[in-house]
């Protein structure tokens, strides 16, 4: 049921040997052969990549794999279900423009529920372009953000910016599964409701994070998400973690 990559590093890398690894979690090594997503940060803005089509054959995939060099990554390898259909509006990434950035959202799980209820919305501020119930939770989380802002751009903090992405992460995901990972360009946010983990590799490469539904290798300690577990990296280091279960914020 589709599959989540990121990675937040202190410096810009190239990524390909993981990368390489989780392509094939699209359609060969796993059964999500129905497209595929590589959101990047380079310079001052977000690069997207997409294919309504498996991973594993993607040349343009392979040859993504090979040469990003980012400090920030958002992939996604898709198995379609709500609705079974791909096509390049319901593959991930998605990408919408909120409060003066631009942010990126990929989704691993189901929660149908939420297309009723942002339909009514409203206040919603995008409109999905697709037919996904990803698509339709990332425009919800994004309407609550924007709550944050007045009319004149200026906004709460980022812990409160946080805290209040936690709260509506946890009430959509009574509606079902909800894996996802988000950007802003700055910090990587990832929610494991259920099915996520994180690698901290260290050394030399600096401060850097790895995170993807299963692990992508044998080796270094992929550790699962706590159930409910949101946790906020910038520039490859933990600085927030909420705990949506115990409704508990921890010290980064």
């Amino acid at each position: 049921m589709c599959e989540l990559f990121g990675m937040s590093a202190s410096r810009p890398v190239v990524a390909s040997e993981t990368l390489a690894n989780f392509r094939l979690r699209g359609g060969l090594a796993a059964d999500n052969p129905d497209g595929w997503g590589l959101a990047w940060w380079e310079g001052d803005a977000f690069r997207l990549a997409k294919e309504p089509s498996p991973a594993y054959r993607s040349p343009l995939f392979a040859d993504l794999c090979k040469n990003t060099r980012s400090n920030l990554i958002i992939a996604h390898v898709r198995k379609a279900n709500f609705p079974p259909v791909n096509t390049l509006n319901n593959t991930h990434p998605f990408l919408r423009t909120c409060c003066g950035k631009a942010w990126v959202f990929a989704h691993n799980g189901l929660v149908p529920d939420i297309v009723e209820v942002e339909q009514a919305n409203g206040k919603a501020v995008c409109r999905p372009s697709g037919e996904t119930d990803s698509e339709y939770a990332f425009c919800h989380l994004l309407s609550h953000l924007a709550e944050n802002f007045d009319s004149n751009g200026a906004g709460t903090d980022a812990a409160d910016s946080f805290a209040r992405l936690a709260m509506v992460s946890e009430l959509i995901a009574t509606h079902g599964q909800f894996n996802f990972l988000m950007s802003d360009g700055e910090y990587l946010i990832a929610y494991g409701h259920d099915r996520l983990h994180y690698l901290e590799p260290g050394g030399e490469a600096g401060d850097a994070v790895l995170i993807a539904t299963e692990p992508l290798s044998a080796s270094g300690h992929w550790i699962p998400f706590e159930p409910g577990e949101l946790r906020i990296y910038r520039l490859g280091r933990l600085v927030g973690r909420i705990r949506t279960r115990q409704r508990e914020q921890v010290p980064a």
